[in-house]
């Protein structure tokens, strides 16, 4: 089993990292308040209540995005500060995005013409985001006024599971484990096990030759509803991959496509922390 090198990580963060993934990171050893954390949040965080300037590293725009405001949410969500004014306007904002048939689009037409990773690209349709933001709306116990029309839009797509998979079933199961008090929680988790192969894994379609969404992506909480679909074997052979997959500069990298090196370098930050957050939740 392999141990990761808590002082090569720090160096790593501390050297190349965001000053949002720095103070993560401080935050993780102790060292500074949640409420630090989200004041370097903030600094993403537009007028409108969305969030944007590349809080996700694929999308260079500043303008308000989906990918980006779920980010903040779950990133508040992680920090245990949750119903604040920040969700509550996060939240609010998705309003005047959603789309036609009640979901949350990938991107929107504003950012077209920034700088953006080849996969970002604009649909007048929702996407497997609306999973994520349902969920996020649960966990900070917010009902906003789009919410009953995002709701059915998952509900759709859980009752007709063979047609998810990769980033639809992560975000799906986000959803899921977000609303685990549902009677039709377990049985629609169940309706997903299909999707996943022998290694705990699952493909994306259109990614990288070797990309996949993995045990701990998929489910990582110990005690989520959703782990019941992987076996202690799966979860303890991913556990020793991401313990073992920390890199000689002291980081965690990613396996989708790089574009640029300050996309590389935010990610990697992020992902670092990511790390050794899940590596501490399962006592590694």
């Amino acid at each position: 089993m392999s141990t990761p090198d808590l002082d090569r990580a720090r160096t790593f963060v501390l050297t190349h990292g965001r000053l949002l993934d720095r103070l993560r990171l401080l935050h993780l050893a102790g060292e500074v308040e949640a409420d630090r954390v989200a004041a370097a949040l903030d600094a993403y965080r537009n007028p409108d209540g969305g969030y944007g300037h590349a809080l996700e590293p694929d999308i260079r725009s500043p303008h308000s995005e989906t990918t980006s405001t779920l980010a903040a949410l779950e990133l508040l969500d992680h920090l245990g500060l949750h119903g604040t004014a920040q969700a509550e306007g996060a939240l609010a904002w998705v309003g005047s995005v959603i789309t036609e048939d009640g979901g949350v689009p990938f991107m929107r037409h504003e950012s077209e013409g920034w700088p953006l990773a080849p996969w970002m690209a604009t649909d007048d349709k929702g996407c497997h985001l609306t999973f994520g933001y349902v969920a996020q709306a649960a966990r900070h116990g917010l009902t906003p006024a789009w919410l009953g029309r995002a709701q059915a839009w998952c509900d759709d797509r859980l009752d007709a599971p063979e047609g998810l998979g990769g980033y639809h079933l992560k975000y799906a199961l986000k959803l899921l484990d977000a609303c685990d008090d549902d009677p039709l929680c377990e049985g629609r988790i169940e309706a997903l096990r299909h999707h996943v192969r022998a290694d705990g894994s699952v493909p994306v379609s259109g990614g990288e030759d070797d990309e996949g969404l993995r045990p701990l992506v998929l489910s990582p909480e110990p005690d989520a509803c959703s782990r019941r679909l992987f076996t202690d074997g799966q979860v303890a052979a991913d556990l020793d991959a991401l313990a073992a997959g920390q890199e000689a500069d002291g980081g965690w990298t990613f396996d989708w496509a790089g574009w640029c090196p300050g996309q590389e370098l935010e990610w990697r930050g992020a992902l670092t922390v990511d790390a050794l957050q899940t590596l501490r939740r399962h006592g590694r």
